[in-house]
């Protein structure tokens, strides 16, 4: 199987170093293309096939990914829509808010369509830890969604689910990683506070963090079931959750992720 990533900025980079690390397929199957040589210049050891033109790279990869920002994916589609074999590969179009209703006039020819995925990854996908979020827009039985969601599968976890449910999962997880880590850097600073070096208190509040997800991962528990574990009648933990929830915490995060799913 070959891969074709168009556009490497910071996302489509992500993918790129993703693939790479995951193995998934090797680095001379792997071709990406940007119009930033810059963009480029960062994989010029990695093995992969670099190009600036993106018809080049749409005629190479079964799977096709368009990782640009949202206002340049018609412009890039219309690049690339002549070369593209509709019978044999595969689109993925990973750009927040474009929809299948777009996608659908964009690429039709001759009343039909390629197959074509929307996606939305976040960044740790370059650790091969992104939860993604995949929408099949138009499936041929010749092309499953397994093929793709395998791909995105060896970078970490991927759900499949209805289009209407795009925005939740985008907030939740892709927008959700900054969320995470402002919480990350608030407990830092705490930990500053009370006496920590600064990178002391970083390291100590994600190793606490990991422990956190590895544990509810492990056990399959629910966190409140969890944090029940760790609290006791009059112990500090009860009283600074309590604390925490006084200042709004859990509402602050509810809050913060409906606002982020507002168009």
């Amino acid at each position: 199987m070959k891969i074709s990533v168009i556009g490497v900025g910071a996302m489509g980079g992500a993918i790129v170093e993703g693939l790479l690390k995951s193995r998934y397929v090797g680095a001379d199957d792997i071709c990406i293309s940007d119009a930033s040589q810059s963009a480029l210049d960062r994989f010029a050891n990695s093995g992969v096939n670099v190009t600036t033109e993106n018809n080049v790279a749409a005629l190479v990869g079964d799977i096709i990914m368009v990782v640009v920002k949202p206002w340049l994916v018609e412009q890039v589609l219309h690049q690339i829509k002549d070369v593209i074999d509709y019978e044999r590969q595969q689109l993925v179009i990973v750009a927040a808010g474009i929809t299948s209703e777009q996608l659908t006039k964009w690429m039709q020819k001759d009343e039909q369509l390629p197959n074509i995925f929307l996606a939305i990854p976040n960044i740790a996908i370059a650790q091969l830890a992104s939860m993604t979020f995949l929408v099949s827009v138009s499936q041929t039985p010749q092309q499953p969604a397994s093929d793709v969601k395998k791909m995105f599968d060896s970078m970490g976890q991927t759900i499949v689910i209805e289009e209407r449910m795009l925005g939740a999962g985008t907030t939740l997880a892709s927008c959700g990683i900054a969320y995470a880590m402002r919480y990350i850097r608030a407990a830092a600073e705490g930990g500053v506070e009370l006496g920590f070096r600064a990178n002391d208190a970083k390291n100590i509040v994600m190793q606490t963090v990991k422990g956190a997800v590895e544990l509810l991962q492990a056990t399959g528990l629910h966190p409140e079931a969890a944090i029940d574990m760790v609290t006791t009648p009059s112990g500090v933990t009860i009283k600074g959750l309590n604390e925490m929830e006084h200042a709004g915490f859990s509402s602050a995060v509810i809050r913060g992720l409906k606002a982020g799913a507002q168009k």
